[in-house]
């Protein structure tokens, strides 16, 4: 892996490990995936494709925090209206 792009990864895989704290299948099982994720792409040392790989994991960030503000939404919704029927 080219030497500028290494902390650019690290710091998507700290960012995604952390976002994967309140995965709804757990932190675990996040981690595993996130893991073999990684490890599967760990080979790959052209600088364009390191670069196409973190635009997907940044699509990935904003994927999960939809998701996580979606959840919250949902529960504040559920608190304060009453349901529909």
């Amino acid at each position: 892996m080219a030497n500028p792009l290494r902390g650019e990864v690290i710091r998507l895989y700290k960012t995604l490990l952390y976002l994967g704290r309140e995965y709804p299948q757990g932190a675990g099982y996040f981690r595993e995936r996130l893991k073999s994720a990684f490890m599967k792409n760990r080979d790959v040392t052209d600088p364009d494709q390191i670069k196409k790989l973190l635009a997907r994991g940044e699509f990935v960030i904003k994927e999960l925090e939809a998701l996580y503000f979606l959840r919250k939404y949902r529960a504040m919704k559920k608190r304060y209206y009453e349901p529909e029927k």
